[in-house]
């Protein structure tokens, strides 16, 4: 069993606690394979077989036809059965004590991480600041020289006195990488491809710099509240939901399918995610905010913001990011890689059949 022990996924099953208090689970557990509802960590199965306990993995590639255990299920010889949801708790009463228990969460998850052989993703944004400010290891960016995300990794190390590493993206790395993500991870797709560039090639030189384990801060945005088209409910048309909460929750059940993607190219590159803020004592604190402390007004992730000003200057909490394959350029190169190699954005999807090129 990845993630928590045992135990503590049997008290799960049986009081039916999605959040029972670790950072997930996944694996066999007396004749069945369970996951944890958020789907922090990868499981599969043979696709076909009558027991799936007798074929399955972590790793998708070590299965000839793997298909993954759902988020909140145990699956055994009798077939799937849900376990558990997202919890659906009450807002908390007032702004003061949404802050300070999203502030604890935080800060007591963060604080726990062992920092033992550990790096830092560092964006120079809120969440990895968060990170960087309460642990003691080294700070990792990547991204091509012009890019966001190093100057802005740049400008937080220097208001967290902090040193900092610059992994430079060049174009001859991302030719190499592409492949062995898509063999790592199963996918092709360009928006998949593009998001584990900039991970997959830190993670490598974390690795190859003596490090074991990388601490992302994964679980930020779609928690708190951090992207464009959940504060935009009802009006924007990516999500179905009819308010701020019920977009965050909807963005929460994407998690599944997304985190195995990071979970399997970090493995890949040769370290072990770390993701304090996907704990569950964080995920049940933000669970608890209302619209307003989601987002307020023109700023997105108001509660995590404010709790983070006990820790960082508000130069950073204030900070707005861009997704790492945008802030590092790799998907402006990667698209430019595709264009020089023959697939023009004309054609349908051209970046995606570019990536499956280079695998082919």
């Amino acid at each position: 069993m990845q993630g928590a022990d045992e135990r503590v996924v049997r008290e799960a099953v049986e009081s039916g606690d999605a959040l029972p208090g670790g950072g997930g689970f996944a694996g066999e557990l007396d004749g069945a394979l369970i996951r944890d509802v958020l789907g922090r960590y990868p499981l599969y199965a043979e696709r076909g077989v009558s027991d799936p306990v007798d074929a399955w993995s972590h790793d998708p590639t070590a299965l000839e036809d793997p298909v993954s255990v759902p988020a909140g299920h145990a699956w055994d010889a009798g077939g799937r059965r849900k376990l558990w949801t997202l919890p659906d708790p009450d807002p908390f009463a007032d702004r003061e004590t949404a802050v300070e228990s999203v502030r604890n969460a935080v800060e007591t998850s963060v604080d726990a991480a062992d920092a033992d052989g550990l790096a830092i993703a560092f964006s120079g944004g809120l969440d990895s600041a968060l990170l960087a400010a309460r642990l003691d290891a080294p700070l990792y960016v990547a991204g091509f020289p012009e890019s966001h995300d190093i100057e802005a990794a740049r400008s937080a190390a220097d208001l967290l006195d902090r040193e900092l590493r610059v992994v430079e993206l060049t174009h001859a790395a991302i030719e190499r990488a592409v492949p062995e993500i898509a063999a790592a991870t199963g996918r092709t797709n360009a928006m998949a491809v593009q998001i584990a560039l900039p991970l997959y090639l830190t993670a490598e030189r974390v690795a190859s710099d003596g490090f074991s384990r990388l601490a992302l801060g994964q679980g930020a945005d779609e928690l708190f509240g951090g992207y464009a088209k959940v504060a935009k409910a009802p009006e924007d048309p990516r999500v179905e939901a009819e308010t701020v909460r019920g977009a965050q929750r909807e963005v929460l059940e994407t998690l599944p399918e997304q985190l195995p993607r990071d979970v399997l190219a970090l493995r890949a590159a040769g370290v072990e995610p770390v993701t304090p803020l996907l704990h569950d004592r964080v995920v049940s604190a933000a669970l608890r905010l209302d619209d307003g402390m989601l987002v307020d007004g023109e700023t997105r992730k108001w509660a995590l913001r404010r709790a983070a000003r006990h820790s960082l200057p508000d130069a950073i909490s204030t900070r707005e990011k861009k997704a790492a394959q945008y802030g590092s350029l790799a998907s402006r190169e990667l698209d430019r890689l595709a264009r020089q190699a023959g697939y023009k954005r004309r054609m349908d999807d051209h970046v995606t059949r570019y990536v499956e090129s280079l695998v082919e």
